[in-house]
């Protein structure tokens, strides 16, 4: 049998005013996954959060967290949550290490047993010989994962992580995606939000995507990708602002294309198979490329007036 949820809503709901930013979703985080809500700005991913937080009351509908009502035993949540937001919160005057003690305060840790889990977790994220320096000057990424760090110090049955590496490079941004990989192979269940299509592909168990306060998918990123993509997507750049002349050579020679600003999309089961009778039919692309489907083309049919205007 399937274990209880760590956390069970239906039709939840939340509104400011007259604004809907939650619709009435259903959904379910089993202990041990990585779930993640995919979706552009304002789809409601972050609303979500808070209240899984315990941070905004729901409007409607129902919630619960480790078999708990959030209105009820918010307290009894918060001591088991983890909580990276989208916006560090660091106080930049105190050094790394003084700033995950301050915090294990919170949650009634002795001053030693803070400073311990203060060192393994700052181990944890590599950061070790940055504890006794200052947040203020640390780069972006470091911040981030001194975030994560500080999250970690009441050793959570479940972490959320809002946007966690918004605005990172490459690199810092691959860093963490270790770091939370390696959580949960230590049995921390994630909760992520996120609207880079190849973050939640890697990190996510099962996903959902939202447009509008509203889930309009669930599953694994693969399971996605087989429902609402095909194996092959083609590719075609021409010269700027001719798409729509170029569009007819699209046509009939996949399941279905999409016209972007930049480029058109063919998806078909054989990419080259397409492109050769693109050519064929007189097409003069300045670029071709055959890739797989990946998330982001799940995403472009989902939602895909977002991601365009």
């Amino acid at each position: 049998m399937s274990p209880e949820p760590l956390i069970h809503a239906t039709g939840l709901r939340k509104q400011f005013g007259d604004f809907t930013a939650v619709d009435g979703i259903d959904f379910n985080v089993q202990p041990g996954e990585a779930f993640g809500f995919l979706g552009p700005n304002g789809a409601g991913k972050s609303s979500t959060m808070r209240m899984i937080g315990c941070t905004s009351p729901i409007s409607g509908g129902t919630l619960r967290l480790f078999g708990l009502d959030p209105a009820t035993h918010g307290r009894d949540i918060r001591r088991r949550l983890g909580v990276v937001p989208q916006l560090d919160s660091l106080d930049q005057e105190l050094t790394v290490e003084e700033n995950l003690i301050i915090y294990g305060r919170y949650f009634d840790l002795s001053r030693a047993e803070a400073r311990r889990r203060a060192v393994e977790l700052l181990d944890f994220v590599q950061l070790t010989d940055r504890a006794k320096s200052r947040v203020e000057p640390l780069s972006g990424g470091m911040k981030r994962r001194v975030t994560i760090a500080r999250s970690l110090i009441n050793e959570p049955d479940l972490l959320l992580l809002d946007e966690p590496t918004t605005g990172l490079d490459p690199q810092a941004r691959h860093i963490l995606w270790d770091r939370l990989y390696r959580l949960k192979q230590q049995g921390v269940t994630l909760v992520l939000t996120t609207h880079y299509m190849d973050e939640a592909e890697q990190l996510c168990d099962r996903l959902v995507v939202m447009d509008a306060g509203r889930i309009v998918a669930e599953g694994s990123p693969r399971q996605l990708i087989e429902q609402h993509a095909t194996r092959e997507v083609l590719e075609l750049r021409f010269p700027a602002g001719t798409n729509a002349d170029n569009e007819a050579y699209a046509l009939g020679i996949g399941d279905r294309h999409e016209v972007l600003p930049d480029r058109i999309l063919v998806y078909a089961h054989n990419g080259d198979e397409a492109l050769a009778k693109a050519i064929g039919a007189g097409a003069k692309p300045e670029s071709a490329l055959v890739r797989r489907s990946t998330l982001e083309d799940v995403f472009l049919r989902l939602t895909g007036r977002t991601l365009v205007e």
